[in-house]
């Protein structure tokens, strides 16, 4: 198989791993995403991730009750809870994965520094990057483009519930256009909501590509990986 994307920084929302529900982790959603996850690992990808907690916490919806830094504290323990379910069903499918915090937590996991993260990820462990950036304010998108940077990843894989960026919502609008690729200053320029402000310019400061695909069907993991044309390239053209 040719590999397009050997190094990858996998986003996953919170929500993706509450299957069918809005709330809460599906085990077997887990098992699904990481057995796909697998596949790549079995090729040689190396593969960190960085997953919202979207499913325990959205802090918006406390915004005119509770003080910002707090309820984005809250949040980055989310990340932290649905990491260490993921680093379990990596465990249960036969891949070694190691949880790496932003925060000091030391009887959960691991502290995050870049030069212990790519060791695991040579010797083939997946490396899950929990409690976001560490500081209030910053999105789990932008956790990502840090850490996507950090780690020199080839590309950032933003799986999400719909198969790329479109013009407009296609929800709403059937007729709404599916961008192949776009540059991180249209996504600005044109507001779009696939990726948050800061992450966007973060990637487009350090060239870092993005490819956003469905996580409706957890094989386009591996597909994306592959470069199949299943969503939407975001890259700076020089």
């Amino acid at each position: 198989m040719d590999i397009k994307y050997k190094r990858v920084l996998l986003k996953l929302s919170g929500e993706a791993l509450a299957g069918g529900s809005s709330k809460g982790i599906s085990y077997d959603t887990l098992l699904n995403i990481c057995t796909e996850i697998k596949k790549c690992v079995d090729l040689g990808v190396q593969v960190g991730i960085v997953v919202g907690g979207g499913n325990f916490w959205r802090g918006r919806e406390t915004a005119d009750r509770m003080e910002r830094t707090r309820a984005d504290k809250i949040g980055m323990l989310a990340t932290i809870m649905n990491s260490i379910a993921l680093s379990d069903a990596f465990e249960k499918v036969g891949v070694e994965a190691v949880v790496r915090t932003s925060v000091d937590m030391i009887s959960v996991a691991k502290r995050f520094t870049r030069e212990d993260s790519l060791k695991d990820m040579q010797k083939g462990r997946v490396v899950i990057f929990a409690g976001g950036t560490g500081s209030p304010f910053f999105s789990t998108d932008t956790t990502a483009a840090l850490r996507a940077a950090e780690i020199s990843a080839d590309c950032i894989l933003m799986a999400k519930m719909v198969d790329g960026v479109y013009d407009s919502d296609p929800k709403s609008n059937p007729s709404a256009k599916r961008y192949d690729r776009i540059s991180f200053s249209e996504i600005l320029q044109k507001d779009l909501k696939v990726i948050d402000s800061t992450a966007s310019s973060m990637c487009r400061d350090n060239n870092t590509e993005v490819f956003v695909f469905s996580l409706s069907e957890p094989e386009n993991i591996l597909r994306a990986v592959m470069g199949e044309n299943i969503g939407t390239v975001l890259k700076e053209e020089k």
